[in-house]
Formats: structure tokens, sequence, C-alpha cells
């Protein structure tokens, strides 16, 4: 009894619908969890939020880059992690969660929707995480060297990773930031032929020695548009955790590494900020 009136009070939750920067943001509330919601712009799904329980993480990618938090040191130690891009502050609010005494940096160049997170969804006020309403790059650009344990990049303008996030040059500044066991994980959206995503990988390779990457098998095929999850780092990864974990996901994928990653990438060159484009437009279907 208690659950379906915890339902009904959702259902009945109105919608926050506001224009920012990046086009029209909606809050919609979920039927299934009572203070949680998920953040839309211009009708693609950003992020999902569960104010009463922020370790939940309700999007596939997330869960893999929530793996990644959980896998980076160990467990309960403080991290120091940096975002950019920041949504609804889902994978920040998680570390705060799952890593108490955390200190966090979100990068988010869209500050209407900074104003409408904060004040839809505030952040727990003991939570250490700073928001900077800047771009994800040039907010990279001001944080110290060898400062970050993690870096996280979730950055999508009208759908897309603008091109600049996605070079050679890009990586630099980021392994510049992390520590030397530290570790980049990039959520990249790609379809058939997966020319950006096998681009992204030869990119990362030419900056890491170690890489991993963590997708649906029918993304990976080339089967559908969707996400993929690269880890990048100076250390060996713990890959068979990882496998095992997002194989134990609700909806289980795969994780490629070593020569099938090499293999999986098919020749791909880096891309450098001379050569760099946006990754490509989801196909309408793929928000339906």
């Amino acid at each position: 009894m208690a659950r379906n009136k915890q339902r009904d009070r959702a259902a009945s939750a109105a919608s926050v619908v506001e224009t920012v920067d990046g086009g029209l943001a909606e809050l919609i509330p979920d039927r299934e969890r009572p203070r949680a919601w998920t953040l839309l712009i211009d009708g693609a799904p950003q992020s999902h939020v569960d104010l009463d329980d922020p370790a939940h993480l309700g999007f596939e990618y997330q869960r893999r880059l929530g793996h990644m938090a959980d896998l980076v040191a160990p467990p309960n130690r403080p991290l120091q992690v940096v975002h950019l891009g920041g949504g609804a502050f889902t994978l920040a609010r998680y570390v705060a969660a799952t890593r108490p005494r955390s200190t966090q940096q979100i990068v988010e160049l869209d500050g209407l929707l900074v104003q409408l997170v904060r004040r839809e969804l505030p952040l727990d006020q003991g939570a250490r995480i700073r928001v900077r309403s800047t771009d994800a790059r040039a907010g990279l650009a001001k944080v110290q060297d060898g400062w970050a344990d993690l870096v996280i990049a979730d950055v999508f303008s009208g759908a897309r990773t603008p091109a600049h996030l996605t070079s050679t040059e890009f990586l630099g500044e980021v392994r510049r930031v992390l520590r030397p066991d530290g570790w980049y994980a990039a959520n990249l959206a790609d379809g058939p032929p997966l020319t950006h995503l096998r681009g992204q990988i030869a990119t990362a390779a030419a900056v890491f020695p170690e890489l991993a990457l963590a997708a649906d098998p029918t993304v990976l095929r080339g089967r559908r548009f969707g996400n993929a999850v690269l880890l990048a780092s100076d250390r060996e990864l713990p890959v068979a955790e990882l496998t095992r974990r997002v194989a134990t996901d609700p909806h289980p994928g795969r994780v490629e590494h070593g020569r099938a990653l090499a293999d999986f990438a098919g020749g791909a060159v880096p891309v450098t900020d001379a050569s760099a484009k946006p990754s490509p437009v989801p196909p309408a279907s793929v928000f339906r």
C-alpha cells in the first residue's frame, strides 16, 4: 500500500520545463521512484537522478561509469574527480554517496541548466562539489597537474559531443590533470558504421597505453546507435572485474580490450584538433 501511495505521488508530480542555453530542458518525474527525475534536453535523455538514493544509476551508460568510479581506487577511499559535462550531476552525486569526503569539480557550459538543476535537484550541502559554468576544455585547463584520480567526460551539445573534445590535444590535457595511476572515462555515442567510435579508440590509444571499452553487444556489432564507455589509463586496468560487472548489469554489456579492441578500431587514425568533428547526429528513432 505504501509503495502504491509513493507511485501516486510521483505520478502527480508536475514536470518542470524551462529554456536553457542548450535548448528546452525538461525534468520528468519517475513514476517508480518518488523523488527521482529524468533530465531531457530537446527531447534527448541526459541524466536520471534519484534524490533519495543517489547511488542508484538508472541509465545503462551511467552504471558503467559508476563501475569505473568504484574500481579506480580501493573501496571507501575519497576520490578527486573532474566531471566534464554536468547534466543533472548524477555521477558526482554517486561518488559523493559511495565515497564520502571526495572532492569533485563539475564543468558545465550551460549556466541556465546549472541554475535549474541546483534549484530543482539540490545537491547535498555536505558534498564537496564545485560547479564551474564554462566550456569543458577551458575548465579542464584550470585544473592543476596531477590533481585527479578520475576524469569523466560526458559532454553533449545538441546530442553531439563537440569536436574540440575528441582530439589527441584534448586528451593530452586530460592526461596532464590525472595522477600517474588515474583513469579517464568517456561516454561516447555512435551508430553504424561506428567511424566516430573507432576514431576515438585510436585517439585514446595515441595518448594512453591501457584501454578498455564497455558497450551493448548490438552497438559494438553496428546494429544500432547507442552509447559506449571508453576507459583509458597509464596503468593496467582491472579488466576481469569490469567485465564481470558489465556482464551482470540489468542490461548486460561486453568489455573489449587489448588485441580485440585494437582489431575493433580497424586501423582508424587518431583525431587531432585540425581534423576533429562532432560526434554523429543520433537518428530520431533513438529517442522515441
